[in-house]
């Protein structure tokens, strides 16, 4: 099924997350005073049609209160194609939105059958790039690593051969990369690919601030660290990590001189002093682990962390939900200023990955 045509909100998400992607943009679209219709879904992809859209207020709502599930978002008609002509509809398209492009972003859903369309995507890229060129919605970048001179994005996201989604989003409230997964390598020491869920939660959270607040000499304290993946990252930047786990470290992390290894319960662990972050990849019920997290920020043993729920099997956004309030209430019980953000990053599978900063 796919929504009537007119303006949509369309946005990426994991496969088998589409009613909490949906839960996201129906906040939003509240939040921008409009209403959504004709929601549709197909895997990892979510679109709905939107009554009364004001672009500026939609960029607000996704800037002051960023969705949890879903990944990327955009602004988009649906387009249909002939079998030999998608370059016209889609400049056509591009053309009715009367504004500069910056870059170009061909994507698909992010499912097995949405990566049977990346090779039409590479192949029509350059051909697109340069019709948007010509038609002088998108200027020509000397260098391959030139900045945009526009902050907005031109997407073309193809849920068949013959459809897709046209439509814009702007830097300042979208995701930094297309479909809204960061290329990230696994780094060929590190012990486990867990590694990769806390270097998504750095890029993603911390952004152009991530040296600054990830320097060398820090502490930091891992709890449930093994196989050792997160304090790899951790001691990979410089930061002296105390890795609690009764479960043995694996690889060279494990004889690595700024990681100390204490076979304790996590969950009970606390420094004898403060340290600059707390990290915990804990399996265990969400709203323990962000009482966790909240204790330690609240009582400053930690001045930030970084912590993975993980998700029941029902409810999922009733319990991220209910994980934030627990969070929120803590701090402000303890009069700490905080920052809070939850995201499903594209790393993490039944979970979400969770913020937490004193703001003080």
């Amino acid at each position: 099924m796919r929504p009537a045509p007119g303006v949509h909100v369309v946005a990426h998400c994991r496969a088998g997350f589409e009613a909490e992607c949906a839960e996201d943009l129906t906040r939003a679209a509240q939040r921008a005073r409009s209403t959504l219709h004709a929601a549709a879904t197909t895997a990892a992809v979510v679109a709905a049609s939107i009554d009364r859209f004001d672009g500026a207020r939609w960029l607000r709502a996704l800037r002051d209160h960023p969705p949890i599930f879903a990944r990327s978002v955009f602004f988009a008609v649906p387009v249909t194609f002939n079998a030999t002509d998608r370059i016209t509809p889609t400049v056509e398209t591009a053309r009715a939105f009367a504004r500069p492009f910056g870059s170009l972003w061909l994507e698909t859903p992010d499912s097995n059958e949405g990566k049977t369309l990346s090779g039409l995507c590479r192949r029509l890229e350059p051909l697109l790039e340069h019709a948007l060129v010509d038609a002088g919605l998108m200027p020509r970048v000397a260098a391959a690593d030139a900045k945009p001179v526009s902050a907005t994005r031109l997407h073309v996201l193809f849920t068949t051969r013959d459809a897709a989604y046209v439509g814009w989003s702007d830097a300042s409230a979208g995701s930094p990369w297309p479909m809204g997964i960061p290329r990230l390598r696994m780094p060929y020491s590190a012990p486990s690919r867990s590694t990769l869920k806390l270097a998504e939660a750095f890029v993603t959270f911390l952004g152009d601030a991530e040296r600054d607040l990830l320097r060398a000499g820090m502490r930091a304290v891992d709890l449930g660290a093994a196989p050792g993946g997160w304090s790899w990252q951790l001691a990979h930047r410089g930061l002296r990590v105390t890795a609690v786990d009764n479960g043995a470290l694996k690889g060279e992390v494990a004889q690595d001189s700024l990681v100390t290894h204490l076979r304790e319960d996590g969950l009970g662990y606390r420094p004898r002093r403060p340290v600059d972050w707390m990290v915990c990849d804990i399996v265990d019920k969400p709203s323990r682990i962000a009482a966790l997290a909240a204790r330690w920020i609240a009582s400053g043993d930690a001045r930030r962390c970084i912590f993975n729920l993980k998700l029941p099997m029902k409810r999922r956004y009733d319990e991220v939900m209910r994980c934030i309030e627990m969070i929120d209430d803590t701090m402000h019980r303890a009069n700490v200023r905080h920052e809070l953000s939850i995201r499903q990053l594209y790393h993490d599978r039944e979970e979400v990955t969770g913020y937490l900063a004193r703001a003080d």
